[in-house]
C-alpha cells in the first residue's frame, strides 16, 4: 500500500475531463478515501468539476482547476497561465499526484514538472515509469475497472465496482416543482442529446420509441443540457403523442433524480447512462463511439447497451424495448391486483 510519512497526506488526483469520465472514476476515488480517510485529496480538473467536487465532498476536499497543456483539447493553453499553475503547484508539496488521465503519454511528463514527493498512476510499456508507482495502462478493459486495477497496483482494497450518485433533498424537492408527475404515473426519460454530434442516434429513432412508450400509458420526458434543445425540440416535433420537454429547465442533479425514479431511461452513451447506472434505474443505451464494453453500463441484465457501429437495427432495438415495457407492465398489474386483494382483506377485518 503506498506509505507516507503521516496520517493526513496531500495527495492530488489529475482527472481534467468531462462529466461520463469523471463519474466512472468514482469507485476508485472511493477505495482511495477508505485508505487513507483524514488524507487532503484535491482534484486537479476542469472548470466545471467545481459541481463535481461539491458532489462528491466525501472523498474530494477541493478542485484546482486545470489550465490546459499542449496536446490536450480538453483547456487551450496558455503560457503564463501554464506557468503560474506550475509554480503554485509546486508550493503544494503534494505527498503524491495520481496520474489518472490516460496511458500517459503526454502527462506524465507535465506532472513530474509539478515537483510532488511522489508521482503514481498510469504509464505505457515503451515509456515506462517506476514500477512500484506506475503500472501499464489496460487497453480492453471498463474504465471503472480500469482506475479500480490502479487503486489495486497500489496496494489499496479496491473491488466495489458499484457507481454513484448522490442526490440532494433540494434535488428532489425541485423535481417535484418541475415534474409533479413523477411519483404519480410512470415515465420514461429519454435524453437524446451527447457532447458530440457524432455520437448522437437519429433523432427520428427516440421520437419513435417515444411514440411506443406514449401508446402504452407511459409519461414521456425528454432532458437535456441547454444547448441540447435543439435536438429536444426536434424529436418532439417529430413525436406524435405527447411529451413533456425539461431540456435546458434542470439541473443535473434534478435530471438524475428524474432518473432515478423513471422506469426506464433511452439515451446515447454518454453521462447520464452512468447515471442510470448509479441510481439502477433500467436503460436502453445506443453506443456510437464503438466502445461500449469500456464506457456502457456493466450491469447487463438491467441495462441494455447497443453498438450501433458495428450492427445498425432500429427493429433489434425496438424488439428489447417492447420487450421491457411489457414486463414492466405486467409487473404493475401484479402490484395492483396484490394492492386490491390487500384492500379487500382489509375491509373484511375493519367489517
Amino acid at each position: 500500500m503506498m506509505q507516507f510519512t503521516t496520517d493526513t497526506p496531500k495527495i492530488a488526483i489529475f482527472r481534467a475531463l468531462q462529466l461520463g469520465d469523471m463519474l466512472c472514476a468514482v469507485p476508485a476515488l472511493r477505495a482511495l478515501r477508505q485508505a487513507f480517510p483524514k488524507a487532503d485529496i484535491s482534484l486537479i480538473g476542469l472548470p466545471w468539476a467545481t459541481s463535481f467536487v461539491q458532489r462528491y465532498n466525501k472523498y474530494i476536499n477541493r478542485l484546482i482547476v486545470f489550465p490546459g497543456y499542449p496536446g490536450l483539447p480538453e483547456q487551450p493553453y496558455d503560457e503564463k497561465n501554464w506557468q503560474q499553475f506550475v509554480s503554485q503547484m509546486q508550493q503544494e508539496q503534494f505527498d503524491c499526484i495520481l496520474q489518472m488521465q490516460g496511458n500517459g503519454t503526454i502527462v506524465n511528463e507535465m506532472l513530474q514538472q509539478l515537483q510532488p514527493k511522489q508521482l503514481a498512476g498510469f504509464h505505457r510499456k515503451d515509456c515506462r515509469m517506476n514500477h512500484w508507482w506506475f503500472t501499464e495502462y489496460p487497453e480492453g478493459i471498463h474504465e471503472v475497472k480500469r482506475h479500480l486495477r490502479l487503486m489495486q497496483h497500489l496496494g489499496i482494497t479496491a473491488n466495489d465496482l458499484q457507481m454513484e450518485f448522490p442526490i440532494t433533498e433540494q434535488e428532489e424537492a425541485q423535481l417535484q416543482q418541475v415534474a409533479p408527475f413523477v411519483h404519480n404515473e410512470p415515465y420514461v426519460v429519454i435524453h437524446p442529446g451527447s457532447r458530440s454530434t457524432d455520437r448522437q442516434w437519429s433523432p427520428c429513432y427516440f421520437a419513435a420509441l417515444g411514440d411506443y412508450c406514449a401508446e402504452h400509458g407511459y409519461c414521456v420526458v425528454l432532458t437535456g443540457t441547454p444547448d441540447e434543445t435543439y435536438i429536444t425540440d426536434y424529436v418532439a416535433n417529430l413525436m406524435q403523442h405527447k411529451q413533456v420537454n425539461l431540456a435546458g429547465k434542470t439541473s443535473l442533479g434534478v435530471v438524475a433524480a428524474l432518473i432515478k425514479h423513471a422506469n426506464l431511461l433511452i439515451s446515447n452513451c454518454t453521462g447520464v447512462s452512468h447515471i442510470a447506472a448509479a441510481t439502477r434505474t433500467p436503460s436502453i443505451i445506443i453506443s456510437m463511439d464503438g466502445e461500449p464494453d469500456r464506457w456502457g453500463p456493466m450491469n447487463h441484465s438491467l441495462h441494455h447497451t447497443f453498438d450501433w457501429t458495428k450492427h445498425q437495427s432500429f427493429t433489434e432495438v425496438h424488439n428489447k424495448l417492447t420487450g421491457l415495457i411489457a414486463t414492466d407492465l405486467r409487473k404493475a398489474n401484479a402490484v395492483a391486483r396484490f394492492g386490491a386483494v390487500q384492500s379487500g382483506r382489509m375491509g373484511f377485518i375493519i367489517k
